[in-house]
Formats: structure tokens, sequence, C-alpha cells
């Protein structure tokens, strides 16, 4: 399934606001090497999304080399912080870099290490939290954010509509499963109310009542 269809990915690219040569680096890095950014469209929607919440506390499962957390970074106040994690060093090296030349390195903490029992080491409260982790972790993710949110604090996750492949009933693997549970749970959760928007691979905004 071509999801969303390759006639409104052009025409969304043609609408999306001009980038820094950095992002755009960054993003050439990042087809260069094959690994799932979240792109330019949800970049944007990311920094909105700081910005409308005015958030002071991001804490993001899974940075990569720090596409998405430069980004976040450029929506914090000067006071603001962001906690990356990211499992892979050379990655989080990288991403450092990017963040230094961004000119946002003071607002970020790379962790290095697996980003759910780093998530557990912070008490939060956090007005936002990020989750690009590995899909099958993704359920995981939901009652340790639920408890480090402030009232009012985002639960925002990428890739929850897996390429349609959340449509496909002989798709039982890990990956597609955990998107599945993530996003039924936090649909009937009474502590959330969720909104998927079918925006790339698909973004889950869940506010914390």
């Amino acid at each position: 399934m071509q999801f969303p269809s390759i006639e409104i990915q052009e025409y969304l690219q043609e609408l999306t606001p001009e980038r820094s040569a950095l992002l755009k680096e960054m993003e050439a890095l990042a087809e260069e090497e094959n690994f799932p950014a979240v792109g330019p469209q949800v970049g944007g929607f990311l920094y909105q999304l700081a910005k409308i919440s005015h958030a002071k506390m991001i804490f993001e499962l899974g940075s990569g080399f720090g596409y998405s957390a430069v980004w976040f970074a450029s929506a914090l106040p000067e006071d603001g912080q962001m906690i990356c994690t990211e499992f892979d060093h050379a990655k989080a090296k990288a991403g450092l870099k990017f963040l230094e030349r961004a000119k946002v390195r003071a607002r970020v903490l790379y962790e290095v290490g697996d980003a759910l029992t780093t998530f557990k080491n912070y008490q939060g409260p956090f007005d936002l939290i990020f989750v690009d982790l590995n899909k099958e972790q993704y359920p995981e993710v939901i009652p340790l954010a639920e408890r480090r949110l402030k009232p009012g604090g985002l639960l925002i996750a990428d890739n929850v509509l897996w390429s349609g492949r959340v449509l496909d009933p002989e798709d039982n693997s890990k990956a597609t499963e955990g998107i599945r549970t993530y996003n039924r749970t936090l649909a009937e959760h009474p502590g959330f109310f969720t909104t998927i928007i079918p925006l790339r691979d698909g973004v889950s905004v869940s506010l914390k009542k």
C-alpha cells in the first residue's frame, strides 16, 4: 500500500517551507544511509507542536543523529531542555555535532543506551514526549509517559500508520502489533485525548488530561 499517495506526497513537498542548509544536509544523510528520519513535513509539525504547547522540557525516545531533535530544540526557549536517547554511540556523536552547528547544543542532553531504560531514570514532569524507538516497544511507553507528563502535556509518536501495514490482517510482526496496540490503547485510554494525523507515515498526538 502506498501511503500517502505519491501525488499527495508531491503536493505536500511543494508546499513545504524552505529549510536551512543544515536540515537539508541531514535529510540527504538520512536518504544516503536509508535512515528513517521524520522528514521536513513531520519535522515542521513537531516544531509547531512544541511552540504551540510552550514546551520547556522535552524527552525523545529514539533520536538517531538528531534530525527531529534539531526541530524540537529550535522551538525551545533559551532556558528549555531536551533529553535525547540513542543506542548507537556513533549516531549520538553525529547528533551532537549537528546540534552544535544548529546553535542549540546547550539545550540538549544526549543519553547513549536503551531509550526505555534511560526514560525510567527521569521523573519529569515533561511538557512533551516524542516516541520514535523500536515499534514493538511503543506500548511500554504509555504508562511511563503518563506518569512523567504534566497535565496538558503532549505524547507524540511517529510511524503510527506504518505504511498501511496496520491494516494488513496477514502482518502479525512484533513491530506492527506493537503499533496496533499503542494506537488502540491510547484511543481507549481515559487519561489521554488522542488524534492520529495521516501525515507521512502517521503521527499520533495525545493530550494528557
